[in-house]
């Protein structure tokens, strides 16, 4: 994998000399350059932008190829924290043409918090119900192509808050959600010989158009984070509470509210080297009023960076209430923190209100590993490689940052 890495300041390269054996933190780019002199400091930068190919394989895109360039950056102020944003546009051998840009920014010294994610995609996705029993116990004889039902579409996604700071690490604000989903090929769906889809029963049931539909909503939100960096972080929480309210849905449908809500927390388990974390993430949706058309429902693998349900395929487990919980151990494998490591492991429920499926009746559990190589060490930006085994489906996956 080749890359492009640019900056316009100098990295932080600490090189002291000292009677007991301590790595330097080296990233990729700094593994081919010479070795600083002794006693050399420099400047720590303020910005990084990176940009290289995406190579990657998905079970809900198959072989996966483009570009992504992600700006990380922050004020020249100590106390200012790292913002990021990135775009990445891929192409899928499904035939799925995906553009994504997305934000996470802290502004004007950290008084200002944006969260943005934009999406074009020209999509295919297999359908399999709604609710966490669709999935057997392990040892049952079952495949999920079983259950699949392939979908084609175009669906255009403007989520965009912007919250101000009201005390330490605390934002208050709200936002603008938009959501269209157009050109909808149910290809199992037949309805003069009486085939039909998840897609197609669901929609009618509750009142909306199977062809395409748009969801158009405003939020408040209240956000705490407390985190030393947004791109890797060592320590802190992280706390979003967000409540959405929708309008009706074109001529059909109902007016309808979405509660979301997401917890961070990063537990540094060494005084001496900060990479040994212990992580938690907590992410929820639920649908408190009226009803949502059946594509807009949650589902695992459509958090802001996609990075919810590892083990299982996008959009395998869907409902009108989602609980996921991850943990995570984060760990640096050689001195230079170069190369690090993971073990993780995940649970997910959905429910089903048309078939009394409750939230947390049914669990479907994951676990993995991972590698970490370390691109830029004053930003701790990272590309990361994850493995996971969920019940009946593995899963890798290729990104940059962290998980979460």
């Amino acid at each position: 994998m080749s890359l492009l890495l640019l900056s316009n300041q100098f990295s932080f390269g600490q090189s002291v000399r000292d009677t007991t054996k301590i790595c330097e933190i080296k990233s990729l780019p700094e593994f081919f350059k010479k070795e600083d002199s002794v006693f050399v400091v420099k400047p720590l930068k303020n910005d990084f932008l990176l940009v290289l190919p995406v190579i990657s394989l998905q079970p809900a895109n198959g072989f996966i190829y483009g570009a992504i360039s992600q700006y990380t950056f922050r004020d020249k102020h100590p106390d200012d924290k790292f913002s990021t944003a990135y775009m990445m546009a891929t192409y899928t051998t499904k035939k799925q043409l995906l553009i994504d840009v997305k934000n996470n920014l802290i502004l004007h010294r950290n008084k200002l918090y944006m969260g943005g994610d934009w999406r074009y995609y020209k999509f295919s996705q297999d359908n399999y119900g709604l609710g966490s029993d669709i999935i057997p116990p392990v040892g049952t004889d079952f495949s999920t192509k079983s259950i699949e039902q392939g979908m084609k579409y175009d669906y255009f996604k403007f989520h965009q808050t912007a919250s101000i700071l009201v005390a330490d690490d605390l934002f208050v604000g709200g936002g603008i959600h938009f959501d269209g989903y157009m050109n909808i090929n149910d290809e199992l769906l037949d309805v003069e010989n009486n085939q039909l889809t998840y897609h197609y029963e669901y929609n009618t049931l509750h009142g909306f158009s199977t062809k395409k539909y748009f969801v158009k909503g405003i939020s408040a939100n209240i956000i705490y984070d407390s985190r030393d960096n947004l791109v890797n972080p060592n320590h802190g929480w992280f706390a979003n509470v967000n409540y959405k309210t929708n309008l009706r849905i074109q001529e059909n449908g109902s007016p309808s509210s979405v509660l979301f809500t997401e917890f961070k927390y990063y537990i540094p388990l060494s005084k001496t080297n900060l990479q040994h974390v212990l992580a938690f993430w907590s992410y929820n949706q639920f649908m408190t009023k009226g009803r949502l058309p059946y594509l807009n429902l949650p589902a695992i693998g459509w958090d802001q960076q996609s990075r919810s349900g590892k083990g299982y395929t996008q959009g395998l487990l869907r409902g009108q209430d989602l609980c996921y919980f991850e943990t995570e151990y984060r760990f640096p494998i050689t001195c230079n923190q170069l190369l690090s490591g993971t073990v993780f492991a995940n649970f997910t429920s959905t429910s089903d209100r048309d078939r009394d499926i409750q939230l947390l009746e049914y669990i479907q559990p994951a676990f993995g590993v991972g590698l970490r190589l370390l691109i830029d060490k004053a930003t701790r930006t990272n590309i990361i490689a994850s493995y996971s085994w969920g019940s009946h489906a593995q899963s890798l996956y290729i990104n940059t940052g962290e998980s979460f």
